[in-house]
């Protein structure tokens, strides 16, 4: 391609609402356009990018035995509604009406219409199992768009499915999905981590796993051991149960004493002026799930991890109470709620219940509870573990490492989903004594426009974008220095006729540019191998610029097509 014909304009300066280094780069090299918020134009060499994306996982994809569907956008909204997702989603589903008032989602994802198809195609056990997969658009309407194709309300995914007779085979289909995934990610050049997680709105009934590109600006934290194989999504990482204190006799235990607190609502406040150590002071929070008020119990220094709490009391979702509902449900405003005499049930943590003593608030403003004993001052009917890990706490697997944590960008999701949508749904097979049973089922996505954003993000220098052999638009970029010199012109186009002759996608920057403006140029599209055709073009050598070591050397043009010819057949 010569590059005075590609639709591709550089940018000097990030657009003022780029905020990450992906989405800066990726506009300033000219591979996207903002439309609207969230919502993205690929330009050829954006495009030319995911194709590369799409290539692998196809390919992948193929070898797992999975085959290609493509399946509508827009979606009845009787099927989510009949799976029960319509309300889950809530506003994050884009809804709209034909012209005889049916009412319709744009998919954000595609469970209940993979499962309908199914359903309506597959009848007997003879036809399982089978995984099917597609790579399409979907939509979700976040409520803050940002970062680029990293949050964005359009974007493009792959999504498969499995479905089998029974639990065994889901398990296989699991485990030949995972490895693709770790294949895939690694063809793309990225450095992740898959990890234990949670299964969100997909939901399901077994174990699931996220892939992570780690990465400084991920929004997921993961921890990871430092000694085993270990890691999990914050929200889902495990932590070790203390051993709880041990009272020879509780009523020989100092007795509980109220002491005056004017001001002192937070625990920073309570660590300052009262000289203790966040450890030992009871935190009292009150929350909400299925329209009830409950309180959530947990020490000064940890952080209250909700989806455990909404898992422990069996609900979808909590959220934190305000300021009102917690004067409403607590008698008294936050920061001094306190667990003793409290008309509400109370959801403990593990390292709550160990606890010997601690500080509490004593549901009065400006007052607090000293020698609280968790068991004696308050009953331990429900303890679980309701905490984030912390970091360099022991490992919750293995006990010897500590966990480290790292950000975390997701692309890319496997589920177990069990009967969760084939019994919803009457997805059903007959078995060999023909008896219905609902079909066993898997879940398998990947962010492919998002892969490119992270690709990007890991692999940059101070220049610009430096992609991975296997994505890269163009495997090789000729700079013609002056387009006005013949003897330059000869050999710029000997190489580019040479390069695409044995089938290597070459890029010649054949502009009439200042050749700054085309080392630019160059930094920022970040093609692996720069050929810069110079001065020295009447000698038959070149510049060959590695943009991955920034490695610059003069050579022959014979040994430049040698060595990328070489590369190229590998």
């Amino acid at each position: 391609m010569r590059q005075s014909k590609l639709l591709v304009t550089t940018l000097r300066e990030a657009p003022a609402e780029a905020e990450t280094a992906s989405h800066q780069l990726l506009l300033r090299a000219g591979y996207i356009r903002m439309l609207a918020a969230g919502i993205y134009t690929y330009l050829p060499l954006g495009r030319r990018v995911l194709r590369k994306i799409e290539n692998i996982v196809r390919e992948e994809m193929e070898l797992t035995g999975a085959q290609e569907v493509l399946l509508p956008s827009m979606l009845p909204a009787e099927l989510w509604k009949e799976s029960e997702r319509y309300e889950v989603y809530g506003k994050d589903l884009i809804k709209l009406q034909d012209r005889h008032e049916r009412e319709f989602v744009l998919g954000p994802t595609h469970e209940e219409v993979i499962t309908a198809l199914v359903r309506g195609e597959i009848s007997s056990y003879r036809r399982l199992p089978v995984t099917l997969y597609q790579i399409q658009t979907k939509f979700r309407d976040e409520r803050r768009p940002r970062s680029g194709l990293l949050r964005a309300r359009e974007f493009l995914m792959k999504d498969a499915y499995s479905f089998d007779t029974d639990w065994e085979g889901l398990d296989a289909a699991y485990v030949l999905m995972y490895e693709a995934y770790q294949r895939i990610f690694a063809r793309c050049g990225l450095h992740f981590k898959a990890v234990q997680a949670n299964a969100g709105a997909i939901g399901g009934e077994g174990e699931n796993h996220e892939f992570m590109a780690l990465s400084d600006i991920g929004e997921d934290t993961i921890a990871v051991c430092s000694a085993c194989d270990y890691a999990a999504n914050l929200e889902q990482a495990e932590v070790n149960r203390p051993a709880a204190a041990v009272h020879a006799d509780l009523a020989e235990r100092a007795a509980m004493e109220k002491f005056h607190t004017p001001g002192l609502r937070t625990i920073a406040q309570l660590e300052e002026q009262l000289q203790i150590k966040p450890e030992g002071i009871i935190k009292t929070l009150i929350y909400e799930g299925d329209g009830k008020a409950f309180a959530v119990l947990v020490r000064g220094d940890h952080e209250v991890n909700e989806i455990k709490v909404a898992k422990a009391i069996g609900v979808n979702e909590v959220s934190l109470a305000d300021y009102s509902d917690v004067l409403a449900a607590a008698g008294v405003e936050s920061g001094y709620v306190g667990p003793v005499g409290l008309q509400l049930p109370l959801v403990i943590d593990a390292a709550v219940a160990a606890m010997a003593e601690g500080i509490a608030g004593a549901g009065e403003k400006d007052y607090h509870l000293r020698s609280v004993v968790p068991g004696r001052d308050f009953p331990l009917e429900h303890v679980a573990d309701l905490r984030n890990a912390v970091e360099g706490e022991a490992c919750p697997k293995c006990g010897n490492g500590v966990l480290h944590f790292h950000q975390g960008i997701e692309i890319g999701h496997v589920f177990k989903l069990g009967t969760k949508y084939s019994e919803k749904l009457g997805a059903t097979y007959l078995d060999a004594s023909g008896r219905s049973k609902p079909m066993i089922m898997g879940c398998y996505g990947i962010g492919v426009s998002r892969l490119l954003a992270a690709v990007a993000e890991q692999s940059r220098d101070d220049e610009g974008l430096i992609w991975p052999e296997s994505l890269a638009p163009y495997r090789v970029h000729i700079l013609q220095m002056s387009a006005k010199d013949t003897e330059q012109t000869a050999l710029a186009e000997e190489l580019y006729g040479e390069l695409t002759r044995q089938g290597i996608e070459t890029l010649l920057d054949d502009r009439d540019e200042r050749a700054g403006v085309k080392f630019k140029d160059a930094g920022l599209i970040g093609i692996p191998v720069v050929l810069v055709v110079g001065k020295s073009a009447g000698e038959r050598k070149i510049e060959y610029w590695d943009r991955r070591s920034n490695a610059k050397e003069v050579i022959s043009s014979a040994e430049a097509l040698s060595r990328i010819i070489a590369a190229h057949r590998k």
